[in-house]
């Protein structure tokens, strides 16, 4: 069989994120002829055309678009906002805004949307709170009662499958462990620059969270089988105007994986003892010593806000309930992959120490 004469040509929305970093470049080992957008328009990886647009702004990313004919489109971007309400017309009009400005191309034959288990736990604004399914959590389950931009960029996706014709995919992560700098949502660099400032101060590694997380068995997410998962549901009919979990398919304890991260740090740790100790107080003012500590060890990035985001971590690990999710509509559908989150998290460490993120 002959190659194409063109590679097949993919557009990844959020490509310089945790995961659209790691699914441009995965796209990119497999031949795809990739364009990352960002807000930015940094360049994402070896080989990812830069496209620089902001969502929200329909014009401007229909003009950085023009010329693109993407097969396969994958959105893995979002704006935080105050609040929620915020949070759906600004979120709801950046899927709108990606697939308009894509339509007189009318190319896609696939558009894959990331979003996560606020799905099932609500908005930031009543998060994990009032009536939610069991878990561990089912994609059939219903929506909640309540206003949620994921259920928004779902809609905005699903109306305009049904003008185009292409297939979609929904992809509900946990918490994602992955490579990236500046991402709102990042656990494993933010616990990293914990683990390095508690080092520098002589304090110990406390555990910031709830004892529900400390004690119950959670999941997360590999941005590598996130970004598997994407490409597969592109390829397999069995993927198609589906949505699908997305965890790595084994569970853990914090309290069994908070001693091996603070060894391999070599700090002191403390687990959870009869409070909520959150780092965006502990960590309030830490600035002035990470900035140090980039210039001691020779780091490319001194500014602490770009490296943790201290608020997300505090969110992930005070929740008062366990969260797990079903990954078998995954798993009967074709795609088995799984990854071992201990092996994943130290993974990400070295990978962020090789790029001289940490010391």
């Amino acid at each position: 069989m002959t190659a194409p004469a063109h590679p097949r040509q993919a557009l990844v929305v959020g490509a310089t994120g945790i995961v659209g970093q790691n699914l441009a470049e995965r796209l990119t080992a497999q031949g795809w002829d990739v364009h990352g957008l960002s807000r930015s328009g940094r360049v994402a990886g070896p080989g990812v055309h830069p496209v620089k647009a902001d969502l929200a702004d329909a014009a401007g990313l229909a003009a950085a678009v023009a010329g693109l004919s993407p097969e396969l489109v994958a959105i893995t971007a979002w704006t935080r906002q105050a609040t929620e309400a915020e949070n759906i017309a600004v979120n709801g009009a950046a899927v709108r805004n990606v697939l308009e400005a894509l339509e007189p191309a009318r190319s896609e034959r696939h558009v894959a949307l990331m979003t996560g288990l606020k799905h099932y736990l609500g908005p930031f604004e009543a998060y994990a709170q009032g009536e939610m399914p069991d878990t561990p959590f089912h994609e059939d389950e219903p929506r909640l009662d309540a206003p949620n931009f994921y259920y928004a960029q779902e809609d905005e996706l699903f109306a305009a499958a049904a003008r185009a014709g292409f297939t979609w995919s929904v992809h509900r992560s946990h918490t994602v462990f992955g490579f990236a700098v500046g991402n709102a949502m990042n656990m494993v660099l933010t616990l990293s620059a914990y683990a390095a400032i508690c080092k520098e101060l002589g304090r110990p590694f406390v555990f910031p969270g709830s004892s529900t997380q400390w004690n119950s068995v959670t999941d997360v997410t590999d941005a590598d089988l996130l970004a598997d998962q994407i490409i597969w549901a592109a390829g397999a009919e069995a993927g198609h105007d589906q949505a699908f979990n997305t965890a790595n398919g084994d569970v853990f304890r914090w309290r069994w994986l908070w001693p091996q991260i603070a060894a391999h740090f070599g700090v002191e740790w403390e687990g959870y003892e009869g409070r909520i100790r959150p780092l965006t107080e502990s960590m309030a003012g830490a600035e002035d010593v990470w900035a140090g500590i980039a210039a001691d060890h020779g780091l490319v990035e001194p500014d602490l806000g770009r490296i943790a985001s201290w608020w997300h971590t505090d969110s992930d690990l005070g929740r008062e309930i366990e969260v797990l999710t079903d990954m078998n509509k995954s798993r009967k559908a074709g795609f088995t992959q799984s990854r071992d989150s201990r092996d994943s998290f130290f993974r990400y460490v070295e990978r962020y120490r090789a790029a001289r993120i940490i010391p």
